[in-house]
């Protein structure tokens, strides 16, 4: 069997320094500051274009998600990794997803995007409250949570989540942003604000597929790189979340995007306590859903599909792949397995 060099720590630490790169880039060809990549935010965006909800300075049919989620089943298909299962608590999941959403976005950011405001000056806060509410949840895992087995499904159910991402692909390029409008058909478009700012739409595909690719062959977590470390003292998935932090702060320094401080932060509020009570929230309803935003949209592609229902909350409302039943969190604390928990 072929090894899978991406999973490896050099491979992983590679990844998450090309994704806190592409982060940066993206970030000077239009996005906002510090959210060139944050899967929270742009798919309260994406939301707020099809119009579930009427923010008008978020609205904007962000390629980045579908990007992600193409690149993640590009790579699943590529290494014949699509294989549709489910059935494992997909309500639980759902009602999760929606938790973490709204923690997320009381903090402004998803995990990805604290990682990136950090790089960018600061977000220690948001950072320390996602540690937190990980922390709790594996308190969860040593008791014997878990959200059940997964059975196999349909190749068409596999199959739905990134047909939605094709629909919404065609809606983008069939009703294409009107200058100073806010809307074209039944899209809705931003002309002020987060939403309005945006990188060249080829970019943001393209470079959000890269992401997705490299990303579902590493196995990039954020909840995972804490959740690992807390219960096994294992830095695997850590490492590449520290290169990720690396390589955008060097980048911005590099480029002129370092802000310290906590005032006058880009698309970002001041307030101590709810910055970190917010991402405590999330990083809570992230760990007992097994998944971070990203890994959701990494294994609702290769087509888990309880991870589907994850993806799903913020569209009412404005990514879960579980731990492996063979090792799952609460299975390695009891057996103290050698099997990494995150494979």
């Amino acid at each position: 069997m072929r090894k899978n060099l991406f999973a490896t720590t050099p491979g992983i630490i590679i990844v998450g320094a090309v994704i806190g790169l592409i982060a940066v880039w993206l970030q000077k060809l239009g996005n906002p500051a510090n959210m060139g990549i944050c899967v929270a935010c742009f798919e309260r965006d994406v939301a707020g274009g099809l119009g579930l909800h009427r923010a008008a300075i978020v609205q904007y049919l962000r390629p980045e998600i579908m990007g992600l989620v193409l690149g993640s089943l590009a790579a699943a298909l590529a290494t014949r990794e699509f294989k549709p299962r489910g059935g494992s608590a997909p309500i639980v999941r759902f009602v999760l997803g929606m938790i973490a959403a709204m923690g997320a976005l009381v903090f402004l950011g998803c995990p990805w995007r604290a990682i990136l405001r950090l790089a960018g000056g600061n977000a220690i806060l948001g950072l320390a409250g996602l540690a937190t509410g990980i922390w709790f949840g594996t308190l969860f895992f040593k008791k014997g949570y878990s959200l059940g087995r997964s059975n196999s499904q349909s190749v068409v159910s596999g199959a739905l989540f990134p047909v939605i991402a094709v629909c919404l692909l065609l809606l983008y390029l069939i009703f294409p942003q009107i200058p100073d409008q806010p809307q074209s058909g039944p899209l809705f478009y931003s002309v002020k604000g987060p939403g309005s700012q945006h990188a060249p739409f080829i970019a943001s595909l393209g470079l959000a597929f890269i992401i997705g690719i490299s990303a579902q062959r590493s196995r990039f977590c954020t909840m995972g790189a804490f959740r690992d470390l807390f219960l096994f003292r294992y830095t695997h998935l850590f490492l590449g979340l520290a290169a990720m932090f690396a390589a955008a702060f060097i980048a911005n320094a590099l480029t002129g995007g370092l802000k310290f401080g906590f005032e006058g932060q880009p698309v970002a509020h001041s307030d101590f306590l709810w910055n970190y009570l917010g991402m405590v929230t999330a990083g809570l309803a992230f760990a007992l859903a097994a998944s971070c935003s990203w890994r959701g949209k990494a294994t609702a592609t290769p087509a888990f599909l309880p991870s589907a229902c994850w993806s799903a909350r913020l569209w009412p409302i404005i990514w879960a792949r579980p731990v492996p039943v063979r090792a799952s969190a609460y299975t390695v604390c009891r057996r103290r397995s050698s099997v990494s928990p995150s494979a």
